[in-house]
């Protein structure tokens, strides 16, 4: 994999092994583990020790190094501080076991190995902890000088990450003494199951690589906190200038606005569109190092920062037709209805730019003009969506310099009128969830344009009707095996019908069906039996090219 200096399979004992240090990275998420996943893991680790399973995977580590043995976590933190504090558990209740003087010398003899294999030392002079894991700022000095000294716990005066970590410790201590009564048993556990927990570990020499890592197996479904990475490398550019705590605190407070704020919409897909909406296109496997490249002082930090903060909020609407945000803007939300049903993206950048630099009427042009576009592009002519993006960058550059856009400046992902046709012409859509509602929506379309009655395709009084059945063989009507395959989802075979009629229609011969639509309220369909006596795939392409020229009038823009 590009970036990668090495990438390994490792067993825990190995990862703590030989003298090697971890660092979660100062400004990296605090620790979030709750009893779900405590659980989890904990339900895993009961499947290894009564041997119902060999061994037990614990995902990708992704760590940075120059030499091998100081690493910092990229990514795997969560799971690497659940571990260490379920050991230091283990050394707790080995501890009570001391303290009530239980087999005292061995199970000190316990402690203090398990101590020096899996945590650290303890400086008998200064009793400061030398660790294998140093955590982020807000969480290292609890970890440190109360977890890993196994002191009582302080309560009050503690930041959710230190709760967390104490909550994590009281947890696994209340399991393990309901299961392990002697010393012998638990330092059995942990020297059962250290070497049957394996992690996949990718290291790497420095973030940019670590960020390729993260795209690269994001690609693949293994989400990881590319996110996370992002957020280090800005907070760094303004710790680098020792900073106040005042500063570090605010650039926390706006962090955790945007992530707040974006919900389950992805931190990298956003920033993306963001930055492409004032800069020249970035692909998403480039954005982090043009971003080191770009942001490389405090004040742009906190400037890239504060702007993602307050545009987040027209980001969401413009994924969100019904958001407040377009309250009395109906064309725009009618727009953004058709872009979401179009499930379109590529837009985003150019709304971002539109909406801070054009007046609400432009930017109810601009909107307007990217739903029929799409509609031409995506639906109708499936056309390549990279050559469109860098479209509406470009576009969204000059608004952002000029203040205005053209309307020609969108010639180049236009479909033609005679393209357009001739692709609507044969369009098919298969019998899909997404691909129902595309459908219903353009007959709509087309009802209002060609009769002007309108007809809401988000109501459910209207189903898809196909005119040769679905089940249809070529005892159906005038069709051959090769016509019924090539016709069935054939726009030009569909049409708009009531519910009832629907079920009364169902796979009937078109004689009986003609008498069926004469009595829908869908005018396109009513007409049906006026225009076509038969029904064969000849009057199946006729209807679809009389739909098609409807249609490029409909999705039109002038130029």
């Amino acid at each position: 994999m590009k970036g990668i200096q090495d990438t390994s399979n490792m067993t825990y004992r190995q990862l703590m092994g030989n003298g090697l240090r971890y660092e979660v990275p100062k400004f990296q998420r605090d620790y979030t583990w709750d009893a779900e996943q405590w659980d989890d893991l904990w339900q895993d680790i009961k499947m290894l020790t009564s041997e119902e399973e060999k061994e037990h995977y614990m995902g990708y580590l992704v760590l940075q190094t120059t030499d091998n043995k100081n690493f910092i976590i990229i990514d795997g933190q969560q799971r690497l501080t659940t571990m260490s504090i379920l050991i230091l558990a283990i050394l707790k209740c080995l501890t009570d076991i001391v303290d009530q003087g239980i087999d005292k010398e061995d199970n000190q003899k316990r402690k203090d190995t398990l101590l020096n294999s899996y945590i650290g030392y303890i400086d008998p002079v200064t009793l400061n902890s030398n660790n294998k894991l140093t955590l982020n700022r807000n969480s290292d000095e609890y970890y440190r000088m109360n977890l890993v000294l196994l002191r009582d716990l302080p309560i009050r005066n503690t930041n959710t990450s230190e709760k967390q970590m104490r909550e994590c410790f009281l947890w696994f201590i209340e399991r393990l003494k309901k299961k392990y009564v002697t010393g012998q048993q638990l330092a059995g556990f942990i020297d059962g199951i250290v070497d049957k927990l394996f992690f996949t570990v990718i290291k790497v020499t420095d973030q940019l690589n670590a960020f390729k890592v993260f795209e690269t197996l994001n690609a693949r479904g293994v989400q990881l906190s590319s996110s996370d990475l992002l957020k280090n490398y800005l907070f760094s550019v303004v710790d680098e200038t020792r900073p106040s705590k005042f500063e570090i605190e605010e650039l926390e407070n706006i962090w955790s606005s945007i992530i707040e704020k974006l919900g389950s919409q992805k931190f990298e897909d956003y920033l993306r569109y963001y930055w492409n909406s004032y800069n020249k296109t970035v692909r998403k496997n480039n954005l982090f190092k043009v971003i080191k490249s770009s942001i490389d002082n405090k004040g742009k930090a906190f400037l890239l920062l504060r702007d993602l903060r307050d545009s987040a909020d027209l980001y969401l609407a413009l994924q969100n037709p019904d958001d407040e945000f377009w309250n009395g803007k109906k064309e725009i939300e009618q727009a953004l209805y058709e872009l979401k049903l179009f499930q379109i993206k590529q837009t985003n950048s150019v709304f971002l730019s539109g909406y801070k630099n054009l007046s609400l009427e432009q930017f109810t042009k601009l909107v307007k003009y990217c739903s029929i576009i799409s509609f031409r592009y995506n639906i109708i002519g499936g056309l390549n969506p990279n050559e469109q993006e860098d479209v509406y960058n470009t576009i969204a550059q000059k608004i952002y310099s000029e203040k205005h856009f053209d309307v020609s400046d969108f010639q180049a992902v236009y479909v033609p009128d005679n393209n357009f046709e001739n692709a609507f012409a044969t369009k098919l859509f298969k019998n899909t969830y997404s691909n129902h509602k595309i459908v219903k929506y353009i007959f709509s379309k087309i009802e209002t344009y060609k009769y002007g009655h309108d007809i809401n395709p988000e109501v459910d009084i209207y189903t898809i009707e196909h005119i040769l059945p679905e089940s249809a063989d070529e005892k159906w009507g005038d069709f051959s095996n090769e016509e019924v395959t090539r016709s069935i989802y054939r726009l030009g075979n569909l049409t708009l019908l009531e519910k009832k009629l629907n079920k009364d229609a169902n796979t009937k011969k078109y004689e009986s069906k003609k008498m069926i639509y004469a009595n829908s309220n869908c005018k396109l369909t009513a007409a049906i039996p006026d225009h076509y006596d038969t029904w064969n795939e000849e009057k199946v392409s006729t209807r679809q090219k009389q739909l098609a020229k409807e249609a490029k009038s409909i999705w039109k823009i002038q130029f």
